[in-house]
């Protein structure tokens, strides 16, 4: 084991990372079932996708879903322990330095020509923002020489699937309904209006984000590249978050969606960082919380699914029949009615209602109710979604969630916000 991955792997041992009408052709193979072993986090580890893809697949699917810290230790320490390991794209350069993912096949990809540009070229729009850090087209493809780059190649470190933009949701009872792309913005997390009544995600590969977005927004620092901020950058940012701090600014730091809901449900807070499946079941529950579109651009992350560098000849071919499900459609379907994208969005447009392809992608209002996968009323009847269509969206973001050269120093000053 050479030295950089012995040491990668200490680290991680002692802080971890933080981190309609339907149709449906199954996906069929006459392979002999066996077991697949997923690990990964509960935004794609969902009972509803394990039951359909081994109805699917004819294979027994085994999901082993935790936090974003625990699954990327685990992964980064013990290959062994999984087939398939899915997350964000901020992860695969600690998988990879570590050697516990190998690269994946292209040609094994059924649906890789579907897969569209933001991965491949890291633009939807000739007009797109690439956004700053770690965006996923830097790191797709694997060269001769091992490493990861934006060079085409036969080889990819991981399967572009879900993925989403996120921002900070607002009870619009509390605070005064903004203008997206215009007026919201991520300054209205430090606003003395909202003091007390702000939450944060307690990650440093993404809150630490939103705070750095919300600082330079208020004209409070300006970073040289917010996408990898300097250990000075990093003082001087700190030093003024635990300012706000110490005048209460701050009421929380949540761990989870579910954590997330009851913050803004409870009124703990009045605005936070936020995942959309968050909004989402807020809004089916008559909390009226908008999602912002801030005028600096969004954070933006991609879920990855990686192959395990341990992985056996039965079970690779398992992972390569589960990838190529996630692209068939019914997923990507799935996962629209929770606010997120797939990577091949066309496949899964026969299987959601014209006004759910509307709303979700188009960006259009909906003349009907739309429901959730939980079958609850998500989105009502004249609603619009806030910051537009696919397009749209993925063309603003400013950074992606990222693991940066001064990672070790930025957990340092995180936890000295959050402890204090």
């Amino acid at each position: 084991m050479d030295i950089p991955k012995r040491t990668t792997l200490k680290k991680l041992a002692v802080i971890g990372l933080t981190a309609g009408v339907v149709t449906h052709v199954p996906y069929v193979f006459a392979r002999k079932k066996i077991s697949l072993r997923v690990l990964g986090t509960h935004v794609t580890l969902q009972e509803a996708i394990r039951k359909q893809a081994m109805l699917d697949l004819g294979i027994n699917i085994e999901f082993s879903p935790a936090g974003s810290a625990a699954v990327l230790q685990k992964a980064s320490m013990d290959p062994s322990s999984f087939d398939l390991y899915e997350q964000w794209s901020n992860s695969i350069n600690v998988l990879w330095r570590a050697g516990t993912i190998q690269a994946i096949e292209k040609k094994r990809l059924t649906y890789f020509n579907e897969i569209n540009s933001l991965t491949k070229t890291g633009k939807l729009t000739p007009e797109a923002k690439l956004g700053a850090g770690d965006a996923p087209y830097k790191l797709l493809n694997v060269q001769e020489n091992g490493t990861l780059s934006a060079n085409e190649s036969d080889h990819i470190s991981f399967l572009p699937y879900v993925h989403n933009v996120d921002s900070f949701g607002y009870n619009t009872a509390m605070i005064k309904p903004g203008i997206a792309y215009e007026t919201e913005s991520w300054g209205w997390l430090l606003d003395d209006a909202h003091r007390g009544k702000v939450g944060i995600v307690n990650a440093p590969t993404i809150g630490l984000f939103d705070l750095a977005l919300a600082t330079q927004s208020k004209g409070l620092i300006t970073f040289k590249d917010i996408g990898a901020i300097t250990r000075s950058e990093l003082d001087r940012l700190f030093s003024i978050l635990i300012d706000y701090k110490r005048q209460g600014h701050f009421a929380g730091y949540w761990n989870s969606v579910p954590e997330s809901i009851e913050f803004m449900k409870s009124q703990r807070v009045h605005i936070e960082s936020m995942f959309s499946p968050a909004v989402a079941s807020l809004n089916s529950q008559n909390i009226n919380v908008r999602f912002a579109a801030p005028k600096e651009g969004y954070r933006g992350w991609h879920g990855v699914m990686c192959l395990s560098s341990q992985v056996n000849n039965n079970q690779k071919d398992a992972a390569y029949d589960y990838m190529n499900w996630w692209l068939s459609g019914w997923a990507g379907a799935f996962i629209a009615r929770q606010g997120y994208y797939i990577s091949n969005p066309q496949r899964s447009k026969a299987m959601l209602s014209p006004s759910e392809w509307d709303y979700w992608y188009l960006g259009k209002p909906t003349s009907v109710n739309l429901l959730n996968t939980q079958k609850q009323v998500a989105v009502k009847a004249g609603e619009q979604r806030n910051g537009g269509s696919y397009l749209k969206r993925l063309s603003n973001v400013a950074v992606w969630n990222s693991v940066m050269p001064t990672y070790d120093y930025s957990l340092q000053k995180w936890y000295e916000l959050i402890s204090r």
